[in-house]
């Protein structure tokens, strides 16, 4: 059987330096690429070594998502969740939904866009 792990995905955002700064400053990861994407849009790649979030924006993304359509979250482990959290914060966006219950504890936030993400950490 073959064996896999998610190597990245691609979301539209309205704008990809403000999501990425946020990405990296929270989980501490890196900027891999940026350029114009294969149609009608630009896009900008942050993670680690051999996973990353590709921010995709173009003329007809225009954000304000709703929750479950498709996407319910995206979620991210940190070591931290408290300094992931003030990170949050000092991006000028509001963590809700904090609760402690196996196998971590977590906190959810909406970015400028509407994406739901959750943070969680094990430690």
């Amino acid at each position: 059987m073959p064996t896999g792990r998610l190597e990245h995905a691609n979301i539209s955002v309205t704008d990809p330096e403000r999501s990425a700064a946020l990405l990296m400053d929270m989980l501490g990861w890196k900027e891999r690429w940026r350029g114009p994407s294969m149609k009608y849009g630009r896009s900008v790649h942050v993670g680690a070594e051999h996973d990353y979030i590709a921010l995709y924006t173009g003329d007809h993304v225009s954000g304000g998502y709703t929750k479950g359509n498709p996407l319910n979250h995206v979620a991210f482990t940190v070591s931290d969740l408290d300094a992931a959290e003030a990170i949050v914060k000092r991006h000028g966006l509001e963590p809700f939904g904090h609760d402690d219950y196996e196998p971590g504890r977590r906190f959810y936030f909406f970015d400028w866009d509407g994406i739901e993400f959750e943070v969680v950490s094990y430690e």
